[in-house]
């Protein structure tokens, strides 16, 4: 199942266009979208991914895991954003990012505690939500995808490291709250 990714190794191109609207009248997104919850169903790793990465330029996310707490158990969170858009950013957090798409390629990243954002999910319904912590990471990573961008072009640091070493850094240096609070961009220019 691995082999569907398109990594930067082979694929780099492809993972650098901007992934296009989904047009709700058209039925791509769901048969789209029926991959990625078959492809992260069978992958016990993956918090998380973006169509794209699939091969698929559509703006679409698909969340399994993104609770600090349990991310060493089995469980299927199954949150989909369609059309996904950050409309504020809060805080500053660090944390050791990892990607189906980047091989090995561990990067220590900025993101924003708090993200409020828009999306429709699978019934085309539209929601306005707040989400904090790991899931505003894990969503922001994501949605980078939808943009061409990758979390190697954000990191602060860089190493190549397999599963278990990852596991082992993120013990060491696990997910850190750095601001709650204030203005994002005004917080990373700051650093």
């Amino acid at each position: 199942m691995r082999e569907k990714v398109k990594t930067i190794e082979k694929d780099e191109k492809f993972l650098r266009q901007t992934s296009k609207e989904v047009d709700f009248s058209k039925s791509e997104w769901k048969e789209a979208l029926k991959e990625l919850d078959e492809f992260c169903k069978e992958d016990d790793n993956i918090m998380a991914m973006a169509a794209i990465q699939l091969g698929i330029p559509l703006r679409l996310v698909y969340l399994k895991k993104t609770d600090l707490n349990r991310l060493e158990e089995d469980y299927n969170e199954q949150t989909v954003l369609i059309n996904p858009i950050i409309t504020k950013k809060e805080g500053l957090t660090r944390y050791w990012e990892a990607c189906a798409s980047c091989m090995n390629y561990t990067g220590l990243v900025e993101r924003p505690y708090r993200i409020e954002i828009e999306y429709y999910d699978e019934h085309e319904k539209k929601h306005k939500d707040t989400w904090e912590g790991l899931k505003a990471t894990v969503i922001c990573h994501e949605m980078d995808h939808l943009d061409g961008i990758l979390h190697m072009d954000k990191a602060l640091k860089i190493v190549e490291l397999d599963k278990e070493e990852i596991q082992e850094l993120r013990k060491k240096e696990p997910y850190k709250i750095i601001e709650e609070t204030g203005d994002f961009k005004k917080l990373i220019k700051k650093r």
